[in-house]
């Protein structure tokens, strides 16, 4: 569903809403699968899988300290469609296109907006730096989502990557499985066979989004020996309590799956009501250790706006006032940052 009044019609907003809803449209891209509306308890008022997929007009207002491009992509991308932002990697966004459009998503200005993917050539420009670069040794497909792609496609493009000699892993991140989990079919497992698997990362934010049918499909990929990881942010009203967290990992692991990531919320525009402060977070993930095993520990980490890479927010050092913290980037450069 994409509109105001499927919305409605699926008990998602109240009658009325469906002007401001299709407000929202305009300026972000919509969308929710039918499997995660399915997930959704109409009695809940504060249900988190609403909460991180249908549109709010809250969205609409941007502070100060909110940015189109959060993290920085724009200064790392020396040609379109690809991130260089560390030495030894690249992030390739082959497409913009998602199934599902997060609420809090740091891409929301340009995710579903198809004039800014890379056409054929600018593809093919994007695979010629890589191959003139032997510091390249990992290629992370992004986007958008790289499952939203066709089989044919993913494949061409995963071939063409395998055949350069320096690079040595590639990874996929991708919602997918998690919001339409009938997409990983043999044809999709197909695609992912090459001679050296590639890892994916998957994002799942809420143990309620784990599913029969997804953890049917995790198994589908795990069975295809796809090495599984998994990747959340931190949210507000989501996930920000201990008990949830913990029982996020702990499923997750339990599928085979070892959390990598839990993401700081950055700050793109119109996203304040998700983010937390550096300290609630901490708080929290200090809560889990001894209540869940090493195994299932993610690296919470933030990343540094402008451009500057990601950070273990333990490595973070506070202030003389509270919400003020030192970060210092991987090249040793310290940054000042403000919840």
């Amino acid at each position: 569903m994409r509109t105001g009044a499927q919305f409605a019609a699926a008990g998602l907003i109240e009658p009325g809403r469906e002007a401001a809803i299709d407000a929202v449209g305009a300026r972000y891209s919509v969308a929710l699968s039918r499997h995660l509306a399915e997930l959704i308890d109409r009695t809940d008022s504060g249900d988190p899988i609403a909460r991180q997929f249908v549109p709010s007009t809250e969205e609409m207002a941007s502070g100060s300290d909110e940015f189109a491009d959060p993290i920085g992509d724009g200064a790392r991308s020396p040609v379109k469609g690809l991130v260089h932002r560390y030495p030894d990697r690249v992030l390739l966004m082959p497409t913009l296109a998602c199934p599902v459009y997060c609420r809090y998503c740091f891409r929301r200005n340009r995710v579903g907006r198809a004039a800014g993917a890379p056409d054929a050539d600018e593809l093919d420009a994007a695979f010629a730096y890589i191959e003139d670069r032997e510091e390249i040794r990992e290629v992370i497909l992004s986007g958008g989502d790289p499952l939203a792609l066709s089989d044919a496609r993913l494949a061409r493009i995963l071939r063409r990557i395998e055949a350069v000699d320096h690079v040595s892993v590639i990874r996929i991140h991708t919602r997918t499985p998690v919001a339409v989990p009938s997409r990983v079919t043999p044809g999709l497992v197909g695609a992912l066979t090459l001679r050296r698997r590639p890892w994916m990362v998957l994002h799942c934010n809420h143990p309620r989004e784990l599913s029969p049918e997804v953890e049917a499909a995790f198994a589908r990929l795990a069975g295809a020996g796809v090495p599984l990881l998994s990747q959340s942010v931190l949210l507000r009203g989501v996930n920000d309590d201990a008990d949830t967290l913990a029982e996020l990992m702990r499923r997750l692991v339990a599928a085979g799956i070892k959390p990598y990531y839990l993401h700081h919320p950055d700050r793109a525009a119109g996203t304040a009501r998700f983010r937390l402060t550096l300290a609630e977070g901490l708080d929290l993930v200090r809560a889990l250790r001894g209540r869940i095993s090493g195994l299932c520990q993610p690296t919470y980490v933030v990343d540094i706006p402008g451009g500057y890479g990601k950070i273990p927010v333990l490595d973070a050092v506070p202030g003389d006032r509270d919400g003020e913290w030192t970060l210092k980037d991987f090249t040793g450069r310290e940054h000042a940052y403000r919840d």
